[in-house]
């Protein structure tokens, strides 16, 4: 279910992240952002985060406070920290969306902050979606391993992001990653196989319209898991394309399991991330998912 949204009567805490890299470039976000919510004559106030993890405490002292819409400004990383706040809570996730991927905003339809995306907060709707949870850890778009868990890292490390920085990333690790051999079992199926990545999405695509889980939807009660096994100099371009192009589910290296509840084994411990967010977990990671759990403010349209 879902209902019309009215900002204008909404106590509302807008949490704008000066270190991303789109912000910490142009922060011209920061003024529109005031100037937004003075023109509309809105019950709301801007706070900056200062450090890690600090969006996540800041949306829980505005729902605290009475918050009902807590907007995100910033990339995927800025998105996953306040959301995780508002998992199961009364209140709603506004979204500009200013990162370099933008994932779920894309799946969702939100538009970037020249585009529409302040309309959306006047004229959206609430969509409740789901959370994905991994050892611990939410995901609202899409979680990883392997090489996947590599890149995330690397990147997170770089001062100038987008689609080309991480073509470039990317191809630096590629050539020394070794892959491993995970299970994999959802309850009803079990694999065993050596993969290159092994990623569980919430949404269709990770960011920049690359379709990780072509057809896959936020609010189904369900995860879905795709596991890439080999790319090779052969096959990279053949593979990058269907990516691109959404045909996933055509390639030979791709399979693809959907579930509420996955469990991966790997032989050593190491990196997972949460839309982008790296953390180092054992080898066993237990990923399940919260039906409808995090309500969102979409286009009115979707």
């Amino acid at each position: 279910m879902s209902s019309r949204y009215d900002i204008r009567s909404a106590r509302t805490c807008f949490i704008f992240n000066p270190h991303s890299g789109h912000n910490r470039r142009d922060p011209y976000l920061l003024d529109r952002t005031r100037a937004f919510i003075t023109e509309h004559k809105l019950p709301a106030e801007v706070r900056l985060t200062e450090r890690p993890r600090h969006a996540t405490d800041l949306a829980r002292a505005a729902i605290a406070e009475g918050c009902e819409l807590v907007v995100a400004i910033g990339g995927d990383g800025t998105l996953n920290e306040v959301a995780a706040a508002l998992v199961d809570s009364p209140a709603a996730l506004g979204l500009i969306p200013c990162g370099s991927g933008n994932g779920l905003g894309r799946h969702l339809g939100i538009p970037d902050p020249g585009r529409g995306a302040y309309r959306t907060l006047l004229d959206g709707r609430i969509r409740a979606i789901d959370t994905g949870v991994a050892n611990g850890h939410p995901f609202f778009n899409a979680m990883g391993i392997g090489f996947d868990a590599e890149i995330s890292s690397r990147f997170n490390h770089l001062t100038r992001r987008g689609l080309s920085a991480y073509v470039r990333t990317g191809l630096s690790a590629w050539f020394g990653y070794q892959p491993q051999t995970y299970a994999i079992a959802n309850g009803t199926s079990e694999l065993e196989t050596r993969a290159f990545i092994v990623a569980v999405a919430n949404s269709d695509q990770y960011g920049n319209d690359c379709f990780i889980a072509p057809g896959a939807s936020v609010d189904d009660g369900q995860l879905n898991l795709t596991v890439l096994k080999h790319v090779s100099v052969l096959n990279a371009a053949p593979l990058a394309w269907r990516l691109f192009r959404g045909r996933l589910d055509g390639s030979p290296q791709a399979v693809r399991l959907t579930g509420a509840h996955f469990t991966l084994q790997r032989a050593h411990a190491g990196p997972i991330h949460t839309d982008g967010e790296v953390h180092e977990t054992g080898t066993t990671i237990d990923i399940a998912v919260k039906p409808r759990s995090l309500r969102v403010l979409v286009p009115s349209e979707r």
